[in-house]
């Protein structure tokens, strides 16, 4: 999941720190500022009126403005499944401090939530067709997660309500299952984190609902390329600004734009931790270590990489409703280069 900056808590980017991910992520119940810089905030009136503005209708496609529908409850996790820390401490969730370096044991445990992790998004994206509700999904892979004896990590992650994020369309990340159904034509994310055995794995991709245009397509094929060419620069020493200029390079060549408010993270027995992994190009010259975990998620979208926050605190779409596309892995980083763990 992103952190805000990371695409999880809605992580909130006010930089000033390149290195400090504890500057990075500032969550604020309520809080609608989500830009980098030179943001816009929005009370729940000027959301209102912002929204009213923009008709259900766009230009140039057939395709409607994303809509909230009705939530239902939070789903119910048996009490002898182990919790993350920030469930039961009812505070906005901290980042963890340091990187997350493993033992031999620790490597292990990471790929058994990692493996868990993308069979649960491999799952849920075979239930994705026209007219099933983004609810439904989130049933689906709340059970399968609870079967394997895993939490969905989540499911009270800062109030987030539900169990899994589904991103359809415009909005970049973060999206709540709810009641409305897919339409033909719809891309939608499907991002799943599980917490097995005290470690978290983190992984989220694109699928269709029905036919979907050559525009979408090739917006999710690039997202895809970027993810895997990232990865594949990834090897003890070298440094983290490798990964914002691989994927900004491509990005660019297909004239696609990179979201620049949400990140990619450290993550194992914490949710988000340094390092904070930028999909732009920038100067961060930390380096990546033997043995450390972390995501790269980039974000692309087809017009403007700016993103408005919905009332619930949580959905972000583009302010221009252009779709948006991202893949998510978490790798571990090896001798001879990076294992991804979120793979079948």
């Amino acid at each position: 999941m992103v952190g805000f900056v990371s695409t999880f808590l809605g992580d909130c980017r006010f930089i000033n720190h390149p290195h400090s991910l504890r500057r990075l992520f500032h969550y604020k119940p309520g809080n609608k500022h989500v830009s980098m810089q030179c943001s816009r905030t929005f009370s729940g009136l000027t959301d209102l009126l912002f929204n009213r503005r923009n008709v259900d209708e766009l230009p140039n496609t057939n395709r409607k403005r994303l809509r909230p529908g009705q939530i239902s409850p939070p789903r119910p996790v048996p009490e002898q499944i182990q919790r993350p820390p920030y469930v039961k401490s009812r505070k906005p969730p901290g980042i963890g401090s340091g990187s997350e370096v493993h033992d031999k044991k620790g490597i292990e445990k990471m790929r058994a939530s990692g493996r868990l992790a993308a069979q649960v998004l491999q799952y849920a994206g075979t239930l994705v067709k026209p007219g099933i509700m983004t609810d439904e999904i989130d049933q689906a892979v709340h059970q399968m997660i609870i079967d394997n004896g895993a939490y969905p990590s989540p499911l009270g992650y800062g109030g987030f309500p539900k169990s899994v994020c589904t991103s359809i369309n415009e909005c970049i990340c973060h999206g709540i299952p709810d009641s409305r159904p897919l339409e033909d034509g719809d891309i939608i994310n499907i991002d799943v984190t599980v917490y097995l055995n005290g470690y978290h794995g983190d992984t989220s991709a694109m699928f269709f609902a029905g036919t979907v245009d050559e525009e979408a397509k090739n917006l999710v094929q690039v997202t895809k390329e970027c993810l895997d060419k990232a990865i594949s620069i990834c090897a003890p020493g070298v440094e983290f600004n490798k990964i914002g200029k691989t994927i900004h390079d491509l990005a660019d060549k297909h004239r696609y734009g990179v979201v620049q408010q949400f990140v990619g993270h450290g993550v194992g027995r914490a949710f988000h931790s340094d390092p904070v992994i930028l999909h732009y190009r920038n100067n961060d010259r930390g380096r990546m270590i033997l043995n450390q975990t972390f995501t790269i998620e980039p974000m692309l979208t087809i017009g403007s990489i700016d993103g408005v926050i919905w009332g619930d605190d949580w959905t972000v779409v583009t302010d221009d409703g252009s779709l948006s596309a991202q893949f998510e892995h978490t790798i571990l980083i090896t001798a001879d280069g990076a294992e991804i763990l979120t793979q079948c």
